[in-house]
């Protein structure tokens, strides 16, 4: 039996609860306003779960799994998260690359040991990042926003001195060596564009950069401790979440002041027509999603068996060669098709998280970036390269899962043809998600919000889209009396 709603008053209904959807919810309410957080599914967090989807006692993350920006986030530094159940646990380096000839190349929150990796580009990659590193946290706070005047404009001259250049341009330009260029190209394939795309570069610098200031952690027993450590504090602070309510229509909505959607943008033109202009809501519908991906879990018989020993002490691999081979894959991708050796990011949160698995195992994780809605199974292509670098992986395997874009969908309604970034970050829609207006997180109805990462800064569970989105709500929530929508 499906739940009834509660039918209260609130002063916000948010529709959605991933992370940024309780961002939004936890600064309304912690500001003072009654709100009520909606969610289709019997479990909230929308990337952010956790399931034994292998074998019993093995958890696995069902989408996002290492939380670069999660311990960074301007606005969760700012929440008591640890007093509400979350333990960010962190590995020695936040990532490794390796390599057929040489050592993994690998990020450690030292700049200088880093740069010990880089050889004769360890100048370069210095120059790069380390302007960077002298306050960045005022550096994230400007980047994870809407497009603006920056607060710390002389980091933020520094940052647009490399942002916007594809990251092959960058890398070839900065560096000599293949290490460096493949340690960049490593981190701009986050983009899910190819690297020969403008600002590809953007997304490179600031995850290197990021890799200084923490190392990428996990979430202690599983990523679902994020969504469930926002909503204990919602709760502590007066909101509200209902699960198992699948919202389709503006009659199924409370009367509140304002409504916020967590929610692709095509969800929000479906749900919202009848009080949107008609043109808004075509240009919602015309949103780009990009690729998707393709994922692989695995319960092990014990850790991969890297060929680099020091690739067991990051949480993070990228899985892919040289900055020419990930860029082939990337861009074979983006055409529609299926490489032969695709760029890989895998993660292996047990070998820092014990909670993960059964003593002496361990889980595994790694996905591919695949053409929308694509069906093709690429576990053998994944397990090649994993093979390539970790020799003997194949044999400890026990189980997999796999998950194609239709079951990313069907996991998380935002995630339309597999798409798990919240839409296409290139220089035609990076500054205008969803639609091109001043204020991104706002519609042509003042009553009617969007707070996914389909609004700045994007992707990744950092709750910023949220956070920013409430902060335009409580600007003009006393103008409404509390009422229907529509």
């Amino acid at each position: 039996m499906t739940p009834s709603l509660a039918r209260e008053d609130f002063d916000a209904v948010v529709v959605g609860s991933g992370p940024n959807g309780l961002a939004a919810a936890v600064h309304l309410a912690r500001e003072g306003a009654s709100v009520l957080v909606v969610e289709g599914e019997a479990e909230i967090g929308g990337g952010t779960r956790t399931a034994e989807s292998t074998l019993p006692g093995f958890r696995h993350d069902v989408c996002s799994a290492v939380h670069t920006l999660g311990i960074l986030s301007p606005f969760f530094r700012t929440l008591p998260l640890e007093e509400h159940g979350l333990r960010w646990v962190q590995p020695a380096a936040s990532l490794a690359h390796p390599l057929d000839d040489g050592p993994a190349v690998t990020l450690w929150r030292s700049l200088e040991r880093t740069c010990e990796e880089l050889g004769s580009d360890a100048g370069a990659y210095r120059r790069m990042v380390g302007p960077l590193l002298r306050d960045p946290h005022g550096f994230l706070s400007d980047v994870l926003g809407p497009l603006g005047i920056p607060r710390h404009p002389l980091l933020f001259a520094h940052f647009g001195a490399h942002a916007p250049w594809p990251a092959t341009v960058l890398a070839k330009t900065l560096f000599r060596g293949e290490r460096a260029r493949a340690l960049l190209a490593g981190c701009a394939g986050h983009s899910v564009l190819p690297l020969e795309t403008w600002f590809t570069a953007a997304l490179a610098v600031m995850f290197a950069v990021s890799g200084h200031v923490e190392e990428w952690p996990v979430a202690a027993g599983g990523s679902e401790a994020i969504p469930r450590a926002l909503a204990s504090l919602l709760g502590e602070s007066g909101g509200v979440v209902q699960r198992g309510v699948r919202i389709r229509s503006l009659g199924e909505l409370p009367s509140a002041r304002v409504y916020l959607f967590d929610t692709s943008p095509d969800q929000l033109a479906s749900i919202c027509e009848p009080v949107l202009p008609a043109g808004y809501v075509r240009r919602l519908r015309r949103y780009r999603y990009g690729p998707g991906v393709f994922k692989v879990d695995w319960a092990l018989d014990g850790p991969i068996p890297w060929r680099d020993p020091n690739c067991l002490q990051a949480s993070t691999l990228h899985l892919g060669g040289t900055l020419e081979e990930i860029a082939a894959s990337e861009a074979a991708m983006y055409r529609g098709h299926h490489s032969e050796r695709p760029y890989v990011i895998l993660c292996q949160q047990s070998q820092f998280d014990d909670s993960r698995a059964p003593d002496g195992k361990q889980t595994g994780y790694a996905y591919c970036h695949v053409p929308a809605n694509s069906d093709v199974d690429r576990s053998e292509a994944i397990e090649a390269q994993i093979e390539r670098f970790a020799p003997g992986f194949r044999d400890r395997i026990l189980a997999r899962h796999v998950m194609r874009t239709r079951d990313f969908f069907d996991h998380n309604r935002n995630f339309v043809g597999g798409a798990v970034t919240g839409g296409v970050a290139d220089v035609f829609q990076l500054f205008t998600r969803p639609v091109a207006r001043i204020n991104p997180y706002t519609t042509p109805n003042p009553r009617v919000l969007i707070c996914s990462s389909a609004t700045p800064p994007g992707g990744g569970v950092h709750g910023m889209c949220g956070y920013h989105a409430a902060r335009t709500a409580l600007k003009r929530i006393d103008r409404f009396q509390v009422s229907p929508l529509g």
